[in-house]
């Protein structure tokens, strides 16, 4: 199925995707690598609030433009770095689709199922495109602590996609599935061998 999810998002939307379903997303999405996490969890930002959001691993390139903030590229970075940080973020902060880039493991899954969102991947190495879909810069938060990669970009969007929901509210895993049939498929060719 095809959906297309604008933020805030809410349980029951979640609820109804199922790993393998293609998302787009409207509204607002912000960026957090692992220092954002870091430093979210810790501290926090005041006035930011991203109950409801799209969270995007992602280190943006920006430029400035006229006094206005750009993305250059905004393709998603490697999501493993942020597993072991991610089951609290979510219970913390309620967001609602992570997107990123590979898998993420089963802390994440299950938080995926306990606070009810979904991890969507990106296509890697289409940061150009991903840009092109990121055209307004709604605030940037701890560009000067953490620097353009890490900082907290958040962005509006009018149609971010399209993301494949690979790991479900409901606790199904595409990254799993994957995993187990190349087991299986390595130990056929083993015994032949």
């Amino acid at each position: 199925m095809e959906y297309t999810l604008k933020t805030p998002i809410s349980d029951a939307e979640i609820e109804k995707l199922r790993a393998g379903d293609v998302v787009y997303l409207e509204g607002i999405l912000f960026t957090a690598r692992d220092e954002a996490h870091m430093h979210l969890l810790e501290h926090g930002v005041e006035g930011f609030d991203p109950r409801g959001l799209a969270l995007y691993h992602c280190g943006p390139v920006m430029k400035q433009v006229k006094g206005e903030w750009q993305a250059v590229a905004a393709g998603p970075t490697t999501s493993a770095r942020m597993d072991s940080l991610e089951a609290r973020f979510l219970e913390k902060f309620g967001a609602k689709v992570i997107v990123g880039k590979g898998s993420m493991g089963s802390k994440t899954r299950d938080a995926l199922v306990k606070y009810k969102a979904v991890f969507t991947n990106f296509t890697g190495g289409a940061g150009a495109l991903a840009a092109k879909s990121l055209p307004r810069v709604k605030a940037v938060h701890l560009l000067k602590e953490l620097g353009m990669a890490e900082a907290v970009w958040v962005f509006e969007t009018d149609r971010f996609g399209p993301l494949i929901v690979t790991m479900d509210s409901h606790g199904r895993s595409l990254h799993d599935e994957i995993d187990e049939a190349t087991r299986a498929r390595a130990e056929e060719i083993k015994a032949r061998i």
